[in-house]
């Protein structure tokens, strides 16, 4: 039995038609299931008996449970089981403008990033869109506050698992549910350029960052594989085409990694791959783990490296750390519960 949550308009819509509804059923549906937050089908006053009956058969509100919550300042991270007993992991926020969820994509990872906890494990499978939707309203049930902004960047790349993606986007701006904005909703790709392409014919003005982590080859191949198989000059000319097509500004991710990626050489190389785009630059400072051997770069380079952006006309920040004390930091989540 599938979890309503898969579903979208359209699809509400068929089924409602195709069960004796109405059209303006699917989006009392919607109402029910993301602004009244049912539990039951039976708690629907204006749906017919028999209706909420075939909903009952066909539906299960709820397919993901929470299994531990870890808490620290202004920060929770979720270890969520899913319905076949596999694992993954979402992250809560609490930001002066609101709450932002960094949501996962799959089981697991295939891009292999070196500094990254998450590729550890490799991808298992892809979450639905159900499973997706599902981490933003179990983190809104538990804080019991509403989710303002989602971010997916959690385990897995986002643009491997596309069509849920897209499909999730639609269901959480949806002006009857969630009714999360577009432009406060940002999906995160370490550079798979043909789906970047797709992406800016997306009729949805959400944002896209784009994982970087150095300006040439050479060192972008040592840490992140995808860059074997497409060039900075591919992903870049797939991004100018992006920028063309949707004239929204682009945001690029880049760890800082003590003696790797962080020295003066790196910083002028960024400038002269990036100026000129309708784009910023969010600085991470590398949140350390056991299990891999980069180091963070020290306090007074973080400060030198920004320093030269800044003074090249680079827009570019230092992103506030959330939750390095429960290891649900930029890079650190993984499946905790599989023990790797």
């Amino acid at each position: 039995m599938q979890s309503i949550y898969n579903l979208d308009e359209e699809e509400l819509l068929e089924y409602c038609l195709n069960h004796n509804g109405k059209k303006y059923q699917a989006k009392e549906l919607i109402s029910w299931l993301y602004d009244k937050k049912i539990t039951s089908f039976d708690q629907i006053t204006n749906l017919s008996k028999e209706m909420k009956k075939n909903l009952t058969q066909d539906f299960c509100l709820q397919t993901v449970e929470v299994s531990t919550v870890e808490r620290s300042k202004d920060v929770c991270k979720y270890l969520f089981k899913l319905p076949d007993h596999q694992y993954i992991e979402a992250v809560l926020m609490i930001h002066d403008y609101g709450l932002s969820l960094c949501l996962s994509s799959q089981v697991g990872c295939n891009m292999g990033c070196k500094f990254c906890e998450s590729g550890r494990r490799k991808k298992v499978r892809n979450l639905t869109t159900g499973e997706m939707v599902e981490q933003i309203l179990l983190a809104s049930k538990d804080i019991g506050k509403r989710i303002s902004h989602v971010v997916v960047m959690g385990i897995g790349e986002p643009f491997d698992n596309y069509d849920n993606i897209c499909k999730m986007i639609k269901i959480i701006n949806h002006d009857k549910g969630l009714n999360i904005g577009a432009r406060h909703i940002t999906v995160s790709t370490c550079g798979l350029v043909p789906k970047i392409k797709e992406f800016a014919r997306f009729p949805y003005q959400v944002n896209l960052a784009v994982s970087l982590h150095a300006a040439d080859d050479k060192l972008r191949e040592e840490l992140m594989p995808i860059a074997k198989v497409y060039s900075l000059k591919e992903l870049f000319d797939a991004l100018k085409e992006y920028l063309k097509i949707t004239n929204r500004r682009l945001s690029f991710e880049y760890i800082l990694l003590d003696g790797v990626n962080d020295r003066e050489q790196d910083a002028m190389n960024l400038v002269h791959l990036v100026k000129g785009m309708n784009a910023y630059i969010n600085l991470i400072p590398y949140n350390e783990t056991t299990h891999l051997q980069f180091k963070r770069s020290k306090t007074i380079q973080i400060a030198r490296f920004y320093d030269i952006l800044k003074k090249n006309g680079i827009c570019v920040t230092i992103r506030r750390e959330f939750g390095g004390k429960i290891s649900a930091a930029c890079g650190q989540l993984r499946s905790q519960k599989e023990g790797l």
